[in-house]
């Protein structure tokens, strides 16, 4: 994953383009019916069940809004929270409020339908071993936010994005050439640029992992697709030698059988592209 600092700049990104896009040059329907100088407060009220994420980054919109607003903070990020709970409380300027209430409100209902589907996850795994990845199939513009709420759930993150990490999939092994094409020529290209990036390499069937196996310096074999068997078999054959991670339509049925096939991870799109939103409301008291 990329650097903390590389992670915040992300979050301000977010937040100052989000708030370019639905403020625009004015929120005009506060502006032109309550006065600047009015005062209010309002609470984050639950209408779901589930884990609770996002609190932090409501936080930091409320203060990139408006630095005077106070937040009065009931429940923190990753808690289990159940319909009818006040999250928090927040209070000062009416106009304030309302210009950063769909922010709010729209990042939250999202990160906590993750962190709510990644803790599910996390729940199927208890006892094996496993841990839970997320993957780059993400919502375009907010991989931070969606990948922070994998973490807030429980979940751990995969590579961030192209550039933090390698990883050969197959079209990258075919268009360069085979395997052993595919990881000489990124051990080269990485010497060459002076890159400290580990490498993931995925395998289709086990031939591929004995391959792999025979060029070494691979951080991890994606075991991509295979049954149950053929992962168990896998994962003998790579022992020790690098870590393992399964993935390919992995859902809650079939999650702890691949775990118990003994691999590290398990990489699971469904965490971000799958889920429904918890029900949240911003509600003036």
């Amino acid at each position: 994953m990329i650097s903390q600092a590389q992670f915040e700049k992300e979050i301000e990104g977010i937040i100052a383009n989000a708030v370019r896009e639905d403020v625009g040059d004015g929120d005009h329907s506060s502006l032109a019916c309550i006065p600047e100088s009015a005062q209010g407060k309002a609470k984050l009220l639950v209408k779901d069940n589930g884990v609770i994420a996002g609190v932090a980054f409501a936080k930091m919109v409320f203060e990139y809004v408006d630095k005077n607003l106070k937040i009065e903070t009931l429940i923190e990020d990753g808690s289990q929270v159940k319909f009818g709970d006040v999250v928090f409380y927040v209070e000062g300027a009416s106009q304030s409020i309302l210009k950063a209430e769909r922010l709010v409100l729209n990042a939250m209902q999202r990160m906590s339908a993750i962190a709510t589907k990644t803790k599910s996850y996390v729940d199927l795994l208890e006892g094996t071993g496993t841990k839970i990845l997320d993957t780059r199939k993400t919502t375009p513009g907010i991989r931070a936010l969606e990948k922070w709420a994998v973490k807030i759930g429980g979940g751990e993150n995969h590579r961030f994005a192209l550039y933090d990490m390698i990883m050969l999939k197959d079209n990258h092994i075919d268009f360069a050439g085979g395997v052993t094409a595919a990881i000489t020529k990124t051990k080269t290209y990485l010497k060459t640029n002076n890159k400290d990036l580990k490498i993931i390499v995925e395998a289709r069937n086990l031939q591929e992992i004995e391959e792999i196996l025979q060029n070494g310096g691979v951080y991890r074999i994606l075991i991509d697709n295979f049954n149950y068997e053929d992962t168990r078999t896998a994962v003998k054959l790579i022992g020790d030698t690098c870590l393992t991670e399964s993935s390919g339509g992995i859902n809650e049925d079939t999650l702890r059988k691949y775990a118990e096939c003994g691999v590290n991870y398990i990489s699971s799109g469904a965490l971000t592209h799958s889920v429904y939103n918890m029900d949240l409301s911003l509600k003036a008291v």
